[in-house]
């Protein structure tokens, strides 16, 4: 018997609140979702059942959510899923969670993991949700000073023919960054030997600079090249990812979360929010190191999130609008507002 957890609510399987007089979460049924999002289920029901033909699977559903419950009741009606349930021989439990029931899982910074950074601040490739684009010019004579130059047969993470760098992306998802990066390095200077290629190992910290160092050792050499080329990418995606402002605004987030874990402890909201207020700045005044206003958004969901229960009053009141007003004017001040921001106005 094995154990799936499906997460279906991502961003556009948001659960629908119910309106005024209208069902609640308990009797929501897919005719009470907008057309756009029955037709979202229904397509996800039809992957979830050509996936499950593929293993094999007879399922038992579990959900957690209103619109989980939506999406298990849908499958278990299913006819194509009912016929496949009478032939399968594997058992699995199925168990739908509503992403909305943990929103700060969504928009935490959790951790000290590589993979998770290269996902998150490299640029996504082309016709791909998960995957991102490597740039890949430091393997090539082609040099530009431009930083708005296309990125050129991009690289990209899914190396499945390469056991190097299948073996070097278990290491970003499972060890902490410092390690993970030692072992691209391991990897780089294993790689550079067997081509005999004349690269001196140094030890201590590694830089994206000694990276960077190690690969144009590959630039020249077309057979090392074709050789170690899934293992280059990944590498490639290193040094970019560390290089990138990106990374130290992520390490930021983290530091402000943990602190805001423990001032929410300690603290009652309209005091935390009353801490937020003056680090909300508008364009003019932001330097680069300072929070945009989608980065407010998203501390606020966090704070929201893990506060639990929250005591109303005048004072959470109070706090709240000023803070409403102070956020309002950032965002009018954006002088190009973000697709998100023009997506919430």
């Amino acid at each position: 018997s094995a154990e799936l957890c499906l997460l279906p609510a991502l961003a556009e399987l948001l659960p629908p609140l119910p309106g005024s007089g209208g069902p609640g979460p308990a009797e929501v049924g897919l005719g009470a979702l907008p057309a756009e999002l029955r037709a979202a289920v229904r397509a996800l029901v039809g992957d979830l059942d050509a996936l499950f033909t593929a293993l094999g699977l007879r399922e038992e559903s579990f959900a957690v959510g209103a619109l989980s419950r939506v999406i298990a009741a849908e499958l278990a009606s299913y006819a194509p899923a009912r016929n496949r349930r009478r032939m399968a021989t594997n058992k699995a439990s199925i168990i739908f969670v509503d992403r909305t029931l943990d929103l700060a899982g969504a928009v935490g910074h959790h951790g000290d993991n590589l993979a998770e950074k290269i996902l998150s601040v490299l640029p996504k490739l082309p016709g791909h949700k998960t995957d991102v684009m490597v740039n890949m010019v430091e393997l090539t004579s082609l040099q530009t000073t431009d930083e708005t130059c296309s990125i050129m047969a991009p690289g990209c993470l899914a190396q499945p023919n390469d056991p190097a760098a299948k073996a070097l992306w278990e290491s970003f998802m499972n060890l902490k960054q410092k390690e993970a990066v030692m072992e691209a390095r391991r990897h780089l200077v294993e790689a550079a030997s067997r081509e005999n290629l004349p690269i001196k190992m140094s030890m201590g910290r590694v830089t994206p600079e000694q990276l960077s160092s190690y690969i144009q050792l590959f630039r020249n050499n077309l057979k090392a090249l074709e050789n170690h080329c899934g293992l280059l990418q990944l590498v490639l995606a290193t040094v970019q990812t560390l290089k990138h402002p990106q990374t130290s605004k992520w390490d930021n987030f983290l530091a402000f979360e943990r602190l805001l874990l423990q001032t929410i402890g300690e603290s009652e909201m309209p005091s935390v929010l009353n801490q937020l207020l003056p680090m909300i700045k508008s364009y003019n005044e932001r330097m680069k190191d300072d929070y945009t206003c989608e980065d407010f958004l998203v501390l606020l969901v966090y704070m929201y999130s893990v506060a639990g229960e929250i005591k109303s009053g005048k004072q959470l009141d109070a706090a709240e609008e000023e803070l409403k007003k102070a956020l309002v004017k950032a965002i009018c001040d954006e002088p190009e507002p973000s697709p998100v921001l023009q997506k919430i106005t």
